[in-house]
């Protein structure tokens, strides 16, 4: 017999994120999770740019799904905006204020962390939407930095930079290029250490 817990699940899994937010202001739990789950890709999404630019990745997801998890809790459907639209802004306010914390010393995990814009890496357009304050620390910290960068990629790294932004598992990669887990996972270090070695350099 399937339990009535269980049939409420499916039945949810089929509505839409604001409906589900409005279940989840009303204390449903499982609308709760299952919007969590929908999104936890963003929150990797909108996180690694800063990971790889020298922050902790558990610390910043970490970050990431509180922001996701104020989206849920607060979102009010008479507003003219989706949930998605709703949440990324959340989720990269939250990061961004874990950001300037760390600046301030009070994450050392996050110190030296700048965001990265992957559009000049050829990576998802959903990145394009930022605050202004965003954008302005992109202009003064990272525009040469990831210019400089990018001309240092081979181009199955930056391939692979592309699907890493966009929020896939090392696995999810590997199965869209082909290439085994490890050589991924290697791609990316290597990325990680080119980003750095400039972050080094501008700070000379």
């Amino acid at each position: 017999m399937i339990s009535k817990n269980r049939v409420d699940g499916i039945r949810l899994e089929k509505e839409t994120d604001e409906a589900l937010c409005g279940y989840a202001a009303q204390g449903n739990r499982q609308a709760e999770e299952i919007l969590i789950t929908r999104y936890h890709r963003l929150v990797r999404s909108c996180a690694r740019p800063y990971f790889l630019a020298g922050g902790d990745s558990e610390d910043l997801l970490q970050e990431g799904m509180v922001g996701l998890l104020k989206a849920v809790r607060e979102f009010n459907a008479d507003r003219e905006t989706s949930f998605h639209t709703f949440a990324e802004t959340c989720i990269r306010r939250r990061l961004y204020t874990a950001l300037r914390s760390a600046n301030s010393g009070k994450h050392s995990p996050l110190n030296q962390s700048v965001p990265l814009n992957p559009s000049l890496f050829d990576a998802s357009s959903s990145f394009a939407q930022v605050d202004p304050e965003v954008v302005l620390i992109e202009r003064e910290k990272a525009a040469g930095l990831l210019e400089d960068t990018r001309r240092q990629l081979s181009d199955f790294e930056v391939k692979i930079l592309g699907y890493y932004l966009d929020g896939l598992t090392c696995r999810e990669i590997s199965e869209t290029v082909g290439k085994p887990p490890k050589s991924v996972d290697n791609a990316i270090q290597r990325i990680r250490r080119k980003v750095a070695r400039q972050l080094g350099d501008i700070s000379k």
